[in-house]
């Protein structure tokens, strides 16, 4: 193998790589610069990044709690309107219970009031002689006796004559007055004597008596659950005295339970038309109408067995 003997220059690519090493200086320092810069951008956009996503998730849980607090806000202005009307339904129920409860309680009241009268006065037509006994004479007796109490005087002889005086002119006075009171008793007494003698007649009626008939309704009703029901006797409303009536209505109530009675039948028609005459000219609801109405379809009336 020939070996061949070669002298080269290498001054030219010694300059070369001294270029190339400046030039690769030169690119370190510029990729150092830009490398720093790129850190530097990131950093910036990664903040700006962070910002941004702040911000939007701030942004983003704002605008879901106004949105909450709108839909509840409307939710409780729809639920407070409810309630305001549903308030008002109940004050203008309270106020028609009210009226009601008012208008039944001074019906009932007067219903009430008007059977105790007329209790009362049933009451004290049958004990009459009783009523006026209590009232009148025992209040007269026990004054009598109170005014004519003896008083027993002590003292000197002169006092004791001067009361004795005293005593003895109220004494004489009151007896003056009861002898005043006991000859107007008689002379009225004679004058009712007199009256009656010219009123009868001279002879007597030889004809027995007969009987007479008076058409009565008798009718119950309920007084409570205590009380039980009340009978009813309604007469007729003229051509008798107070003492006829009462007694046609004691008599009545005394025998309503012997009656031989028929048994029950539909409200006749002639009823019906006086009745719907009646509420024709009637001032009240439809509704205080329409219940009377229900009341007399559902009335019973019995009349008793003529043999």
């Amino acid at each position: 193998m020939a070996i061949i003997d070669c002298v080269i220059d290498t001054k030219p690519m010694a300059k070369s790589i001294d270029r190339v090493a400046n030039h690769i200086d030169g690119t370190t320092t510029a990729v150092v610069a830009m490398q720093t810069a790129v850190i530097k951008a990131q950093s910036d956009a990664a903040d700006d990044v962070c910002r941004n996503v702040n911000r939007g998730f701030y942004s983003l849980i704002h605008s879901q709690i106004s949105q909450k607090i709108a839909k509840w806000k409307s939710e409780v202005d729809s639920l407070l309107l409810q309630l305001n009307q549903q308030r008002r339904q109940l004050n203008s129920i309270r106020d028609r219970m009210e009226h009601d409860y008012g208008m039944l309680a001074a019906r009932y009241t007067k219903l009430f009031g008007s059977l105790n009268r007329a209790l009362q006065r049933r009451v004290y037509e049958l004990d009459k002689a009783a009523f006026r006994f209590a009232i009148t004479e025992i209040d007269t007796i026990n004054n009598r006796g109170k005014q004519l109490t003896a008083t027993v005087p002590i003292g000197q002889t002169e006092s004791i004559s001067v009361a004795q005086k005293l005593m003895a002119s109220s004494i004489k006075h009151k007896a003056s007055g009861l002898i005043e009171i006991m000859r107007s008793f008689l002379l009225d007494l004679n004058e009712q004597k007199a009256l009656t003698a010219r009123v009868l007649l001279a002879r007597g009626i030889d004809e027995a008596v007969r009987p007479a008939f008076v058409p009565v309704a008798v009718w119950h009703g309920v007084a409570g659950a205590v009380e039980g029901s009340l009978i009813h006797v309604t007469p007729p409303a003229q051509g008798l005295t107070d003492r006829s009536r009462n007694a046609i209505i004691n008599a009545a109530t005394d025998v309503e339970h012997t009656l031989p009675w028929k048994a029950p039948e539909p409200v006749s028609q002639r009823v019906r038309d006086e009745f719907n005459m009646i509420m024709a000219d009637f001032n009240a609801t439809p509704r205080i109408k329409e219940t009377m109405t229900k009341l007399l379809s559902a009335t019973e009336f019995q009349t008793l067995k003529i043999s």
